[in-house]
């Protein structure tokens, strides 16, 4: 394969992966605090209408990054107050944010669609980046790419190596125990799903501002959904969610491929290609239900209030 070829499909696939792995690596965390937040797409895509529009209008990218995760941040604000504090069920809160978020992000970003918005600018390092093959690959992703890498790498050592991470872990694990000898479980499961969030909108501002540099209704295409289900594919397993994240991405990839090559395929399957797999691996991930069981956090989905 020629090296031009091969480093063109290797940055597509990293394109493709990282608001993948941004977006799981936040539920990740939201999910070891016992919290199911099912609104992961919602939180997506107003991070990418936010996210375009801070940049479109400040004609900075980093101001609209930061907009982004708050605006993902503040979904998850919404869920948490419902459903944490209120008690409403996760799973139709969560379904029913990701409606809002979808109605919403189409509000606030129909006066942008069809405008271009400057790609976020890459780390150029001279001589580096000029290396064949690897320069471009290694030295010239953007910012978001980087962090993606820095976010689980940041999650692993929290989550495994920090006794607030093991404290978090406790929590989704028994959060009646974590409770009696005196943490505080909702506040924790706040801190957990606000950065659930942020990480979901972080997602979004990589496909508006470096994916496609433009906005569009529904731009995220299922991807939160994909996102929850790198989760159970990882069955709760930071460094297992990143070989996830780049499978589904290479998937996402590989449709364009077999359109380019001719396969004679109709479109409309090939673009089933990232859903289908997804489905494919949830059911045979389901069959060895002790490994999920013996993985998932124990209170997650589980209601918690004080009583005593």
């Amino acid at each position: 394969m020629d090296s031009v070829v091969f480093t063109s499909i290797v940055l597509s696939v990293i394109s493709a992966s990282t608001p993948l792995l941004l977006a799981a690596t936040g539920e990740l965390v939201t999910e070891k605090s016992g919290v199911l937040n099912l609104g992961v797409e919602g939180m997506m895509l107003v991070g990418a209408v936010v996210g375009f529009a801070v940049t479109l209008t400040t004609g900075n990218g980093f101001i609209g990054i930061v907009a982004a995760a708050l605006g993902g941040a503040l979904m998850a604000l919404i869920f948490s107050v419902l459903t944490l504090t209120l008690l409403a069920n996760q799973v139709a809160t969560g379904l029913a944010l990701t409606i809002f978020g979808i109605g919403l992000a189409a509000m606030m970003g129909a006066s942008y669609v069809g405008q271009p918005v400057p790609r976020l600018p890459s780390l150029e390092i001279p001589y580096l980046t000029e290396i064949p093959v690897i320069g471009r690959i290694l030295f010239g992703q953007d910012g978001l790419v980087y962090f993606s890498f820095l976010a689980l790498g940041g999650t692993i050592w929290f989550l495994f190596h920090t006794h607030a991470g093991l404290v978090l872990r406790a929590v989704g694990d028994s959060h009646d125990a974590a409770h009696a000898i005196g943490y505080p479980v909702i506040a924790i499961r706040y801190g957990a799903t606000l950065f659930g969030g942020a990480m979901s909108g972080l997602g979004g501002a990589y496909l508006s501002l470096s994916y496609t540099q433009m906005w569009a209704e529904d731009m995220t295409a299922g991807r939160g959904w994909i996102a929850l289900a790198l989760v159970v594919f990882a069955t709760w397993r930071p460094l297992r969610l990143l070989l996830g994240a780049y499978l589904f991405g290479g998937i996402t990839i590989l449709q364009f491929h077999v359109q380019t090559l001719g396969f004679g395929i109709p479109a409309q399957m090939v673009s089933m290609l990232p859903y289908l797999a997804t489905i494919i691996v949830l059911v045979v991930i389901s069959t060895d239900r002790s490994k999920i069981r013996l993985n998932a956090p124990a209170c997650l989905g589980r209601p918690f209030h004080v009583t005593g």
